[in-house]
């Protein structure tokens, strides 16, 4: 839970808890936020603060917060714009320059960050595929399947980022992702 300071129907301090606060001249103790009644927060003009729905970083821009004072039932609304952040990479030539500059978008990102996560998961049994390679031994059939499912499975993903139309689709994907238990 969060709190602030409201007087004359708008935000004057946003409050920690575990901190002292003073509103006006009275002091407030580190404990105040804690084991006070709601009706003894009111009193010192402290008001829970009601955090909306805010969008996630890494596929969106968000604003800061935007608190707004609901006088009906003496809270503080917080909530946020969001902004969705460019699927595509984009290149361009920035004034003055002469060479081209490409930003990349979530979709370059997401595939690398997937393909990342894959060879981490092969890296244990890297050496296993170099061994049968130099030496004729063969892979155990529970490894060839681990990795075999891996490799399945980022295919899978990269092909699906790379068919996302928009930033929810991109997240669904994400969300969806099913990576097989280690060997």
């Amino acid at each position: 839970m969060s709190f602030a300071v409201v007087q004359n129907g708008a935000v004057r301090q946003m409050l920690q808890m575990d901190m002292p606060f003073t509103v006006g001249d009275k002091q407030y103790s580190s404990k105040f936020l804690r084991t006070s009644t709601p009706e003894e927060k009111l009193t010192a003009g402290v008001w829970e603060i009601i955090e909306g729905t805010r969008s996630d970083d890494r596929f969106y821009w968000v604003s800061p917060a935007d608190y707004r004072v609901n006088e009906v039932n003496s809270t503080v609304e917080a909530s946020y714009a969001a902004t969705a952040k460019q699927l595509e990479d984009v290149t361009e030539t920035p004034e003055g320059a002469t060479e081209p500059v490409t930003t990349k978008g979530l979709k370059s990102l997401w595939t690398a960050q997937i393909k990342n996560s894959a060879n981490a998961m092969l890296a244990t049994t890297d050496w296993m595929v170099i061994r049968k390679f130099e030496r004729s031994v063969d892979i155990p059939a529970d490894t060839a399947t681990y990795r075999a499912a891996v490799l399945t499975e980022c295919t899978r993903l990269v092909a699906a980022i790379a068919a996302a139309t928009d930033v929810p689709a991109l997240m669904a994907v994400l969300n969806a992702q099913n990576w097989p238990e280690g060997v």
